[in-house]
């Protein structure tokens, strides 16, 4: 039946309702317990014989002449009802039921519990009330949305036909909440932080920007939140994260989405290497708590948490990996003749470290499966990390790799305002010679380090990336609920449904 003819039969029942002055979408409900609490006493309650107001989502409905079984669900768990003509519930209710319930509605019901023949936990259904008539069709149940797209788009949807994909969402949360849970039991404060900024700083990405009317201004979108971080340390604080929305204006991809989820955190008096000893205890921390145990699955690799995290530099990764012999001295046009032999792109602009991490990441970080922190970058690779104290053309900062993907970026935080300032300007250089993806001067912040900034350590975790990790998982948009996606054609009506009346 065409999705048109069915909204239609619906809006005819929904008629039948209105016209017998019932409201289809009251304001106030009566539940006495969730069906998970029903399903998990079922025993006790059964043997009460006492009637039970319940809620829910008609799932499925199975008409058998004076009997209708269906399921309902109300989003902690799910349970049968069954109504008989002339037992319990009137005539008149029952035909009610049979004439304008579909699936998809929602209806509240009260009964009794009871054992059927098949020693399925079942409520008998004396009185029934429509609590949100539904005028789409759900689809098929063994099927649901084929269409990926359209499962991101429509993941109420998704969610709700597909209890794996509603799963990985409320394992996400579960994570998310062990995260800021070690965080705070190890001092941090959380903090909010601004979503308009003047200077899209912090980090070498391209920003969304945006205009404000009054002030007549643009402003961006935080591509990362570490400067004002830091700035709250030279106020007085310590410990301080904020876990939230980053905007940063790249391509899409199964590892990229424009608008994504990253812990930052910074702590005064540490440095990059008690930053390391941090994260591997918070992942330890975090998969245990998740699992019980210290071993996940991720893309049929076996990633065993439980172990020392291993430890490598990022020249001897290139070595290695990419038979580079010298990269800490290569210079730029024996790099691009070593990234074609490898069939890695070399644009134009590309400078001669963004062409050496394309190669790193072409030769090397696919076969970094097991936790791996990378140590010992160029100086080029991050304006806002100190150098190291016996190689100054190094900085003090490492990636935590897993499974092939980049988790964490952090670092022994630049306090210098000097030495910031002239990395500042080495980034307006980029700029102005075309590159897109920099971190612009920003006098404010310059101004609050020459008050003074403690020595700090900065930790960047993307949670998309780990979420994908815990729930092995390919594509980074399985585990945004609503990632980012080209708006539909508006002359494009793409539809999907399931057959009406059927489980």
């Amino acid at each position: 039946m065409a999705l048109d003819d069915i909204r239609n039969t619906r809006l005819g029942k929904l008629k039948i309702l209105q016209d017998k002055g019932i409201d289809p979408y009251p304001a106030t409900v009566r539940r006495d317990k969730e069906i998970a609490e029903v399903v998990g006493s079922f025993s006790k309650l059964s043997k009460s014989k006492k009637n039970l107001h319940l809620v829910g989502r008609v799932m499925s409905l199975r008409p058998q002449g004076g009997l209708v079984f269906f399921h309902f669900d109300d989003g902690t768990g799910r349970l049968q009802g069954m109504l008989k003509k002339g037992e319990k519930v009137s005539d008149e209710d029952f035909s009610l039921f049979v004439d304008t319930v579909d699936v998809g509605d929602f209806v509240e019901v009260k009964g009794a519990l009871f054992l059927t023949k098949k020693k399925e936990k079942t409520v008998q259904v004396s009185n029934w009330r429509m609590i949100c008539k539904s005028l789409r069709p759900l689809p098929e149940k063994w099927h649901g949305l084929q269409d990926i797209e359209e499962r991101f788009r429509r993941r109420y949807l998704d969610t709700l036909m597909n209890e794996e994909v509603r799963n990985r969402f409320l394992l996400r949360v579960r994570m998310m909440g062990e995260i800021r849970n070690f965080y705070n039991s190890k001092g941090f404060i959380e903090v909010e932080l601004p979503e308009l900024q003047p200077l899209a700083g912090g980090a070498t990405a391209r920003p969304f920007v945006t205009h404000h009317n009054t002030l007549d201004t643009d402003f961006y979108l935080p591509v990362a939140q570490e400067l004002y971080l830091k700035e709250l340390l030279a106020g007085g604080f310590t410990r301080v994260y904020e876990m939230g929305r980053r905007f940063r204006n790249e391509g899409v991809d199964t590892m990229h989405n424009p608008e994504f989820t990253m812990l930052e955190s910074n702590e005064a008096y540490v440095d990059a290497e008690d930053q390391r000893k941090f994260i591997e205890e918070l992942f330890k921390y975090v998969v245990k708590k998740l699992f019980g145990k210290m071993k996940v699955v991720y893309s049929g690799n076996t990633i065993d948490f439980g172990k020392k995290f291993a430890v490598v530099t990022y020249f001897d990764l290139l070595r290695r990996n990419a038979l580079i012999p010298n990269p800490e001295s290569i210079n730029r046009e024996e790099v691009a003749i070593r990234a074609h032999q490898l069939a890695v792109p070399v644009l134009d602009d590309d400078s001669l470290p963004k062409i050496l991490d394309n190669i790193y990441k072409k030769t090397a970080r696919p076969k970094l499966i097991q936790p791996t922190f990378i140590i010992d970058y160029p100086v080029t690779f991050n304006p806002f990390a100190k150098r190291k104290g016996d190689n100054p053309s190094l900085i003090d900062r490492f990636q935590l790799v897993v499974g092939g993907i980049e988790l964490v970026n952090a670092f022994s935080e630049l306090n210098n305002s000097l030495d910031q300032k002239e990395r500042y300007l080495e980034e307006d250089k980029k700029g102005e010679a075309g590159e897109a993806e920099i971190s612009p001067s920003d006098k404010e912040y310059l101004e609050a380090m020459e008050y003074g900034m403690p020595p700090n350590g900065g930790i960047g975790i993307g949670i998309d990336r780990l979420a994908m990790i815990l729930t092995d998982t390919q594509n980074i948009k399985e585990v945004i609920l609503f990632p980012t996606l080209r708006p539909r054609p508006k002359e494009e009506k793409k539809e999907e449904g399931g057959e009406e009346g059927k489980e």
